[in-house]
C-alpha cells in the first residue's frame, strides 16, 4: 500500500482542485471578487493547513538554511507565478495563456528525467503523453468577444509562469529528498503570506473590495473555497514525497476534468467537444499512470 500512497494523495489534489476550480471561477464571475483578493484569501487559507501540517509532524519544522532555501524556492515559484499570471491575464488573452501555462508538467518531466534520473514504464509513458493531451484539451478556451490584443509583455509573463510552475514541481520533488513534506508546505505558506501585500497593492481592486459592506460574507465564502486549494497543495507535496515527479506532475494537471464534470452536474453547463475529448483522455491517463 505504501508504494501507492502517492496515488491517494494526488487523487485528493485532483478532486479538491477540481471543486475549487468550479466554485472559484463562479465566485469571481458572480460575486465580483477581484483576483488579487482571491490570492490574499488563498494565502490566508494556507495558514490553517500549515498548522495541521505542523500537528501531523508533531511540531517539527526544519529551519536550517538549506531547508529554508528549498522551501522558499518552492513557495515563491508557486505564489510568485500566481501573481505574474494575474498581470498577464490583465493584458493578454486568457484563451491563449491558460492552455500555454497548462504545459508546465513538460518542464517538470524534463527536469526530473535529466537531474533526478526518473524513469517510467511503458504504460506510464503512454499515460504521460495522453495526460498532456488531456490537460491541453481541458484548458482550451474560446476567444469570446475579446478585442485585438497588442504588445508582447503578456507573452513574456506567460512564459515566466510556465517556467515558474514547472520548476516549482521539480523543486518540490527535489526538496522532498532532504526535507519532510510538512516543512516544505509550511515554507510554502510563509512564502504565500509574504507576497500578499504585493497582491494588495497590485491594483486598487483589493482595497475597494475590503472597504465594501459585503466584505465579511463574501470573504468567508471565498476563504472556504480557497481552503480547498490549500488542502490540495498539501496533499500534492505528499504526492511528490511518495511518487515520481514524472508521474505526479501530469496527473496534477488533470483537475480541470473534475471542474468540467461539476459544471455539468451543478450548473448544467454542457462541455465542449474538446472538453469531452479531454475527459476521455484524462480517464485513460489516470489509469495508465497508476500502473
Amino acid at each position: 500500500m505504501k508504494d501507492k500512497l502517492w496515488l491517494l494523495f494526488i487523487l485528493i489534489t485532483i478532486v479538491t482542485w477540481g471543486i475549487w476550480g468550479a466554485f472559484s471561477d463562479l465566485q469571481m464571475d458572480r460575486d465580483g471578487i477581484p483576483e488579487t483578493v482571491v490570492y490574499i484569501l488563498w494565502a490566508a487559507s494556507m495558514i490553517p493547513c500549515a498548522i495541521v501540517a505542523l500537528v501531523i509532524n508533531k511540531g517539527k519544522f526544519m529551519t536550517d538554511w538549506k531547508s529554508a532555501l528549498l522551501g522558499c524556492t518552492v513557495g515563491l515559484l508557486g505564489a510568485g507565478g500566481q501573481l505574474v499570471l494575474f498581470k498577464a491575464l490583465s493584458i493578454g488573452p486568457a484563451y491563449i495563456i491558460f492552455p500555454f501555462i497548462s504545459m508546465s508538467p513538460v518542464i517538470v518531466i524534463t527536469l526530473a528525467a535529466l537531474f533526478l534520473h526518473e524513469k517510467a514504464n511503458n504504460w506510464q509513458i503512454a499515460g504521460i503523453v495522453v495526460a498532456l493531451a488531456a490537460i491541453l484539451l481541458l484548458s482550451i478556451q474560446t476567444g469570446g468577444d475579446q478585442g485585438p490584443v497588442s504588445g508582447f509583455l503578456w507573452i513574456i509573463l506567460a512564459v515566466l509562469v510556465l517556467f515558474a510552475w514547472g520548476i516549482q514541481g521539480f523543486f518540490m520533488k527535489f526538496a522532498n529528498n532532504s526535507m519532510d513534506a510538512e516543512s516544505i508546505f509550511v515554507w510554502m505558506a510563509i512564502s504565500a503570506v509574504v507576497l500578499a501585500p504585493i497582491a494588495y497593492y497590485m491594483s486598487g481592486d483589493a482595497a475597494a473590495f475590503f472597504a465594501g459592506a459585503e466584505v465579511t460574507t463574501k470573504s468567508l465564502k471565498c476563504f472556504g473555497i480557497q481552503s480547498l486549494n490549500s488542502i490540495g497543495a498539501l496533499t500534492l507535496v505528499y504526492a511528490y514525497r511518495y511518487g515520481k515527479a514524472v508521474i505526479v506532475s501530469p496527473m496534477e494537471g488533470l483537475s480541470p476534468m473534475v471542474t468540467v464534470l461539476l459544471s455539468l452536474i451543478i450548473l448544467s453547463v454542457i462541455p465542449t467537444p474538446l472538453q469531452i475529448a479531454g475527459i476521455c483522455c484524462a480517464a485513460f491517463a489516470m489509469y495508465a499512470l497508476s500502473k
